[in-house]
């Protein structure tokens, strides 16, 4: 662009100027609009790149499995039988459900007692949720016996009660029929499933419960299955054992 200034042959009290024009090499000018361009792009890439990382952290993406497909995982051989952990289908396993949460044994500690209505709206939450809750029937040889809940506890409200890590699955389960409790049948699926969630799920290093702490036949099924006590937490509704199966001890029996 043209630049000006006083002449040096310029006397003062004159009022003419003389105008100086400096022209840059073309290559020169080549050069400089070649390296905005490329400033350009870098910048729209910096742009791109912390949008993309924002959204990944504040969005689940569409499709996006946080439990790695429990519907796949398939049946597990254990001392009791061939176990298969079946999600929900909401017509189809209602009524069991219900009955279970009808029990008074069961009823103490879930809470769920009552008309249908009230294991409807639990059961449609973690349906219509976003996978973070996977419910789930038990069943044992074919016939159904137990109802657990695989969940992801570092994005469930439990993970302000304790130092949560990332991908900590959790494990809630109610054995449905009178005749399999007492018998340590709840240990041996724990293990089991406990197992078969390391297994599938590759980025969790630690199995979590927070059995009800009066719940004392629940703790002792978690001690025998391989967890570790680790905490006794305040939640809304308990005071709870945080019961933990690290990777670490699924080897140990």
């Amino acid at each position: 662009m043209p630049l000006t200034s006083a002449s040096a042959g310029h006397s003062p009290g004159t009022d003419s100027e003389d105008t100086l024009v400096l022209r840059l090499p073309e290559e020169f000018i080549a050069l400089c609009a070649e390296a905005d361009a490329a400033d350009a792009a870098v910048a729209d890439e910096v742009a791109h790149q912390a949008d993309h990382e924002a959204d990944h952290e504040t969005r689940i993406p569409a499709g996006d499995d946080l439990l790695d497909r429990v519907a796949d995982w398939g049946p597990i051989r254990t001392p009791a039988g061939a176990f298969h952990l079946v999600p929900v289908r909401f017509e189809r396993d209602l009524p069991l459900i219900n009955r279970w949460m009808n029990d008074p044994v069961v009823a103490e500690f879930w809470e769920l007692a009552g008309p249908q209505t009230l294991t409807e709206d639990h059961l449609r939450a973690q349906l219509a949720g976003d996978g973070r809750s996977v419910p789930c029937l038990g069943v044992l040889d074919g016939t159904p016996m137990s109802y657990w809940e695989i969940y992801r506890a570092d994005l469930d409200p439990l993970a302000r009660h304790y130092p949560a890590r990332p991908h900590d699955t959790g494990i809630h389960l109610l054995i449905g029929n009178v005749a399999d409790r007492g018998r340590g049948l709840g240990s041996t699926l724990l293990r089991a499933v406990a197992d078969l969630v390391l297994e599938k799920r590759s980025a969790c290093a630690r199995v979590v419960a927070e059995p009800d702490l009066r719940n004392t036949p629940s703790v002792a099924a978690f001690l025998s299955a391989g967890f570790r006590f680790s905490a006794e937490v305040d939640l809304p509704a308990k005071r709870a054992a945080l019961m933990v199966r690290d990777r670490s001890q699924r080897d140990v029996r």
